[in-house]
């Protein structure tokens, strides 16, 4: 029997390992970390004859090597026992690759994109299914795709998608169930361990730089997301996006290009662009221009997601779904969890998670998105990149700014840099969210908005887990326990403060 290793022991990981097993494979699978849950889903894995070694790297020696090595989003491509088995001549690749080889008989849509790609996602899978397509949402949301590949292979895959998930997916895997489509969110990393992967449609939302400690340069983070446009058969690109809409035609001839702007902007003669507030569709240098779907039908603000809208009805209409569908999907979608998504209004002040915004590119649209005055939460785990927009967004619309986690010494020395004074460093999302509320009264801001700009490494597991915790705050804040103050020394130029709760 053919030995396969699978590396890290989360939703994807356990999906590979499952998978291969089925495929007839001797399954190990690694991971350095453990935990009670982990300690949980070794045993059930091991009633399944599946080898689980926690606590311990990969490592390659002695006669028993495998012939298969797949790789967990999240573990390095280019750590040092991967680089090795490469020179060994083990088969190496990343658990998208190996959902791609058992459902390359169907049609993928590949969305990629340093921000934009989670909200178009969804908004491609709720248009597919209102069409009634069977079309889940996996990759970095909803099913790993090693589920939705499991599914197909006669037995459920497990859970559903992930906590909070803003669409219902969760009916589309039942056994047996015939896929047509398969909408993928496929991050840098998951590209990058993909050799074959390419989708019947391929979507480029943004592109920033992001993960640069990962990828290093800006260059090898544009190729990687190149490669699966240029695996892809038909492609949609972001013509507002300063850096693709710079290389254009000259690197993307055969694309088809979006436009918020208008007809006027569109960079090729054929695309999909914002005109009299309709989403105007025009297939060929030719073709007539067609209205698709009034731009007023989302409910999510912003330009950015008119932006997510125009790719999302693309990917559509190239799939060939009608209007009726397109209109009623986006009529009815509801938004994305952790990207500015709405918690709750208490005495007027509407408290905004979009703790999904890791970097400051994303942070700038999510404020620039919101009414003004905000009082902003920022700050976790800082990231490389070009703070200045960002900063310049908090100048124009932030009444003031409260810092959290690691980052905010320095997030305090920037903005007092650029001669903004108006923040307090209270470190924790407990003490933020009552002192937001308290902020937003005295300065008559109709919004508190969590956009860190940051990782949430330093203090939470994911961005996720962030964005729950600041709902449980909100909605416990809006459901009656108030604060009681606790001076705090002021650090440097803030007024610094404790917020604890009382009931």
């Amino acid at each position: 029997m053919s030995k396969a290793t699978v590396v890290g022991l989360g939703k994807s990981g356990v999906a590979a390992a499952r998978l291969l097993k089925r495929e007839g494979w001797e399954v190990e699978l690694s991971d350095g970390n453990t935990s009670k849950t982990l300690l949980e889903q070794q045993q059930e894995l091991a009633a399944e004859q599946i080898t689980v070694k926690l606590g311990q790297s990969l490592e390659l020696n002695g006669a028993n090597l495998p012939q298969l090595i797949v790789v967990s989003p999240g573990v390095p491509w280019d750590i040092p026992v991967l680089v090795e088995a490469r020179q060994l001549g083990i088969e190496t690749i990343g658990e998208m690759e190996l959902a791609w080889r058992n459902l390359q008989s169907l049609p993928w849509v590949g969305i990629t994109g340093t921000n934009g790609k989670t909200t178009t996602t969804a908004l491609i899978a709720a248009i597919f299914q209102a069409a009634e397509l069977n079309a889940p949402a996996c990759g970095n949301i909803g099913y790993a795709a090693c589920e939705v590949a499991l599914s197909q292979r006669g037995k459920r895959a497990g859970g559903a998608g992930e906590a909070g998930e803003a669409f219902d997916n969760s009916s589309l895997l039942t056994p047996h169930s015939s896929l047509d489509w398969v909408i993928a969110e496929v991050s840098s990393y998951q590209i990058e361990s993909s050799s074959s992967l390419a989708p019947r449609i391929g979507v480029w939302t943004t592109f920033t730089p992001d993960h640069l400690s990962r990828h290093q340069t800006l260059e090898n983070y544009y190729n990687i997301k190149a490669k699966l446009l240029r695996q892809s058969e038909l492609q949609v690109f972001n013509g507002d996006d300063a850096y693709l809409s710079q290389l254009g035609l000259s690197a993307w001839p055969d694309a088809y290009w979006t436009s918020v702007k208008g007809k006027d902007f569109l960079i090729s003669e054929k695309g999909f662009y914002i005109e009299d507030g309709w989403v105007v569709e025009k297939l060929t240098a030719t073709s007539t221009p067609e209205p698709i779907v009034k731009v007023s039908s989302l409910r999510m603000v912003g330009e950015h997601n008119q932006q997510n809208l125009l790719m999302a009805v693309a990917t559509a209409r190239l799939a060939g779904i009608n209007r009726d569908a397109i209109a009623l999907a986006i009529r009815e979608f509801p938004g994305v969890a952790h990207r500015l998504e709405h918690i709750c209004t208490w005495e007027g002040i509407d408290f905004i998670n979009d703790s999904k915004a890791t970097n400051y590119d994303a942070a700038e649209v999510g404020l620039a998105s919101v009414n003004s005055p905000a009082i902003l939460i920022a700050g976790g785990e800082a990231k490389a990149g070009d703070d200045t927009a960002w900063l310049a967004q908090i100048q124009t619309k932030a009444a003031a700014v409260l810092l959290i986690g690691s980052a905010a010494p320095a997030f305090a020395k920037r903005l007092r840099e650029v001669g903004y004074h108006t923040y307090h460093i209270v470190e924790t999302m407990e003490r933020a969210v009552p002192k937001s509320a308290e902020l937003a009264k005295q300065y008559q801001a109709p919004v508190v908005l969590l956009s860190p700009a940051c990782a949430s490494f330093d203090q939470y597991p994911n961005f996720e887990v962030r964005g729950d915790r600041f709902r449980h705050l909100c909605l416990a804040w809006a459901g009656g326990w108030k604060p009681a103050r606790v001076e705090l020394p002021e650090l440097e130029n803030s007024s610094q403060e404790s917020i604890v709760q009382s009931r």
